[in-house]
Order: C-alpha cells, then sequence, then structure tokens
C-alpha cells in the first residue's frame, strides 16, 4: 500500500483494524516494557555504574577491556554508552512515539514486508537519537575533562548543572520547540506527507530519521536533564518519558511546556542563589 503526494491513502484491508489491536499495539507494548526492565535490571547489576555514566576505566571487566583492546580507553566507553543510550531512547522515546507507529502500521497494514517495514522505520528513529546520544556523550567527556583539569571550575562545578537546567527551561518557550512539536503532533499527516512507496525499506528507514529529527528537535534539552540528574536514574527517566509523552501526545499537552518552562527556569535559579 502506498501514499503519492495529494492522494489520499487507501483505506487498510477488512481485519487490519483488529489485527493492529491483538498485534500491534501489544507487541510494542512489550518491547516498551522489556526495555525498562533492562534498565531496571542494568542498574542494579555489577555494572549499574556503566549506565551512571561513572568511570568505567578504574575496575572490572571494562577497566580490564579498556586496557587490553586497542584505543579501548575510548572506543569501548562510547560502545556501552551507546547501548545504554539506546536502551534509555527505547524506554523513554518509543512510548511518545506511538501515533507514529500507529499511523504507519495502519497505511502499510496490506503489505507483505509489514513488518520489516515497521522495524526498519524504528531503526531509522533510533539511530537519529542513537546520534544525538553519541555527540552528548562526547560533550559529557568534555566537561569531565575540564572538570578534571580545572580546580577552579571544578569547584564551581554546579555552575554547568544550573546552566543546563536554565537551557532546558528557555528552550521551553522557543518557537524550534514548538514546530518540531507541531509535526510530532501530527504523525498521520506527517506520515502521508513524506511515504511514497517506492524503494520501501530506504524510505522507511528515513522516514524514521526524518521524524526521529524533528523528535530530537522538540525533546533534546529536556533530555540534557539526565546529565545532571544522573543518567542511570530510573526515577527521573520515568518523570523525563511521561513529560515528553504528554507534551507531544495530548490534546492539552502544548499547554504544559510553559509551566515546564518556569518550573526549569526557577529550579536554576534557587540553584544560584542557594550556591553563589
Amino acid at each position: 500500500m502506498s501514499a503519492v503526494r495529494g492522494e489520499k491513502p487507501a483505506p487498510p484491508p477488512t481485519g487490519a483494524a483488529s489485527r493492529h489491536q491483538r498485534i500491534f499495539l501489544p507487541v510494542l507494548a512489550a518491547l516498551i516494557a522489556l526495555a525498562w526492565l533492562l534498565l531496571w535490571a542494568w542498574a542494579r547489576s555489577p555494572y549499574g555504574r556503566y549506565l551512571a555514566h561513572d568511570d568505567w576505566m578504574t575496575s572490572g571487566p571494562a577497566a580490564f577491556l579498556c586496557r587490553a583492546v586497542p584505543a579501548g580507553s575510548v572506543l569501548l566507553p562510547m560502545l556501552l554508552y551507546a547501548a545504554a543510550w539506546i536502551l534509555m531512547t527505547a524506554a523513554m522515546m518509543l512510548p511518545t512515539t506511538l501515533p507514529l507507529f500507529n499511523a504507519f502500521d495502519r497505511l502499510t497494514a496490506g503489505r507483505p514486508d509489514h513488518g520489516r517495514l515497521l522495524v526498519l522505520l524504528g531503526l531509522g528513529y533510533v539511530a537519529v537519537w542513537g546520534a544525538f546520544g553519541l555527540l552528548a556523550h562526547a560533550l559529557h567527556s568534555g566537561v569531565l575533562a575540564l572538570l578534571a583539569n580545572s580546580p577552579t571550575v571544578a569547584w564551581n562545578g554546579w555552575l554547568i548543572g544550573a546552566a543546563t537546567i536554565a537551557l532546558a527551561g528557555a528552550f521551553q518557550f522557543s518557537s524550534l520547540k514548538h514546530r518540531c512539536m507541531d509535526k510530532c503532533r501530527t504523525p498521520l499527516s506527517f506520515v502521508i506527507e513524506h511515504w511514497r512507496g517506492q524503494g520501501q525499506a530506504r524510505q522507511a528507514f528515513a522516514l524514521g530519521m526524518h521524524h526521529g529529527l524533528f523528535c530530537v528537535g522538540c525533546c533534546w534539552a529536556l533530555m540534557l536533564l539526565m546529565f545532571v540528574v544522573g543518567t542511570g536514574s530510573l526515577g527521573w527517566m520515568l518523570l523525563l518519558a511521561a513529560v515528553m509523552a504528554i507534551e507531544k501526545n495530548l490534546r492539552w499537552g502544548r499547554r504544559l511546556s510553559a509551566p515546564l518552562g518556569f518550573a526549569l527556569l526557577g529550579w536554576a535559579a534557587v540553584l544560584v542563589a542557594t550556591n553563589a
């Protein structure tokens, strides 16, 4: 099944709606639950500090591999962090993208390669968030290096946290956030606009990446808060995931943006007032 610009997509075949309820929604819910379960198990394992982005080269198997593998001190932490970030993305962002997968599932329900296209859509989406995670990892590593080599900056390290919180608060009022949010709130229109039905595998992956870019565009500042509150904190992950899902998926979600922005700016101001 395909949709071309200016044409209305054909209605899904008979039985597609019941198949959608019986298969698609339970499978996606199971994937989200599995991601949260794996995060919970990882956080409570002896390797939980890797999830929290602690120093991976001090002890344990990761430290041995960092020393034994060429360039391991760079590559291994990056790989471990990428795995943790992608798992966090699956747990936190998949619930916010349910409408996208829902729309794409319905429009491609009659295709024999329907399942493969859904997987490619998800891989494209995760690829964008994975790239953002690696950039965030590089930025965080640079900040840690600065703190380690500059006692003055380390003594006033709270300023970095306050600045990150203030940035997230200010971004809640930006036009860029709301333009990206509008794309995320109209997934059916987004799919119809970008899905041509030609070169299906490549196009499904590109569609996931395209939507992922808008998702990163509206949520990147909130995700950076994880570096302030702790990348291994499941409680903060759940809270931020709920906030982003409400902002993107509920009718009144847009009204949450300004109060949340004021709350974050207030939090940053309290940090400055109590530490200055």
